[in-house]
């Protein structure tokens, strides 16, 4: 079903529960993304897919809404996209940020023992804790 109505709004019914909490560009840039690779490959998981790599490209998963990154880009290996496809995702969270960055949002989401994580470990923290809150508030 596409995600965009006829006057080029995102039907926010038809949006996940994540990007109906978040900025409308968000909404915009999945939708959009979701209804082209629809009509390219004609398979929902992959459309999916397609979409939330571009949404990656323009914001962060923090808690159980997408906000806007301070610097475009790939969040993770996989959202950079290329061959080999099938990477880790950090689903949503950028690991491409500064360990100052993601200590920051894992602050914001006071995750406990965030002051002794490597970089890596905030990653984890702040998706298990994004992945908590999106299922605690679908």
């Amino acid at each position: 079903m596409p995600k965009m109505s006829s006057s080029g709004v995102p039907k926010k019914s038809e949006l996940p529960a994540t990007l109906r909490h978040s900025d409308a560009k968000a909404q915009r840039t999945f939708a959009k993304t979701y209804d082209s690779a629809m009509e390219e490959y004609d398979d929902e998981e992959r459309a999916h897919q397609v979409a939330y790599d571009a949404l990656k490209h323009t914001h962060e998963k923090v808690g159980d809404k997408w906000e806007p990154k301070s610097t475009p880009g790939p969040s993770d290996a996989q959202a950079k996209g290329g061959k080999n496809t099938e990477r880790p995702t950090a689903g949503g969270v950028d690991a491409t940020a500064t360990k100052d960055h993601l200590y920051q949002q894992a602050t914001r989401l006071k995750i406990p023992g965030r002051s002794k994580m490597t970089k890596g470990e905030l990653v984890e923290a702040l998706e298990r804790e994004s992945n908590r809150l999106t299922k605690k508030n679908a």
